[in-house]
């Protein structure tokens, strides 16, 4: 059985989570879990860009480390990047330190690649400052990152210790409001695309995922998912 979305009861009971956003406007947060991957992200960043949609993407610090480049494109779109653990851990399963450290460790690669923007911009201002050629103004995410770091937990375990930990530590933790389920190979594509346009409202936060075991149903769903929620007027936005 698949529960393409959270029970307002659970949204309640743990309101130190962000589980959807307010908002009077029919706005929807689209996220993507579990990448960077070169071959699915771009997919889906080409899929993105046909609508001029930007979305927030969860990433494994250990993906980070391997497909830096995809990282830095998604940031260089207009996307935003959120930590999701350096190994893709279950709260549940490990010790409030451990599990920090992990988190952080991902924290560390998200700068860096950040880093690594900056210096790439800088050295493209100063190779053409003598130019009478204009300068492109960069998406400021390839500048700096948040103040305020975005920490979704693998499969939405985490100890209420843990919650605590991380928002003493600067964390927002993103939960969801709606879940694709597209992680099931044998998944229901035409039910599961059916239930998040129907359950879709103001300020949702969707989860997708940009992982190998995702990808045919990822790429079955989101094109007509896309089209059907801005068909019925939404817009999109990162968190």
């Amino acid at each position: 059985m698949h529960f393409f979305t959270v029970p307002s009861t659970i949204q309640w009971l743990i309101p130190s989570c962000t589980w959807r956003k307010d908002g009077q406007n029919k706005v929807i947060y689209l996220t993507f879990d579990d990448g960077p991957h070169p071959e699915i992200t771009a997919w889906v960043m080409d899929e993105l860009k046909k609508h001029q949609i930007k979305a927030t993407f969860f990433c494994v610090g250990e993906n980070l480390k391997k497909h830096t480049e995809t990282a830095k494109q998604l940031l260089t779109e207009g996307h935003q990047i959120g930590n999701h653990t350096m190994h893709h851990i279950k709260g549940w399963k490990h010790n409030n330190d451990d599990y920090l450290k992990d988190i952080e460790s991902c924290e560390t690669e998200i700068r860096y690649i950040y880093e690594q923007l900056n210096g790439e911009q800088n050295r493209w201002v100063n190779k053409n400052d003598t130019t009478s050629q204009s300068i492109p103004t960069p998406d400021p995410r390839m500048l700096k990152s948040s103040s305020l770091k975005l920490f979704r937990p693998p499969y939405g375990q985490i100890k209420p210790s843990q919650i605590k930990l991380l928002r003493d530590n600067g964390y927002e933790i993103i939960q969801w409001s709606d879940l694709s389920c597209d992680y099931d190979k044998r998944l229901n594509c035409e039910r599961s695309l059916s239930a998040l346009v129907k359950n879709a409202k103001p300020g949702s936060i969707v989860v997708f995922h940009d992982s190998e075991k995702a990808e045919n149903q990822l790429k079955q769903i989101l094109p007509r998912y896309l089209e059907a929620l801005l068909a019925d007027g939404y817009t999109f936005q990162t968190l």
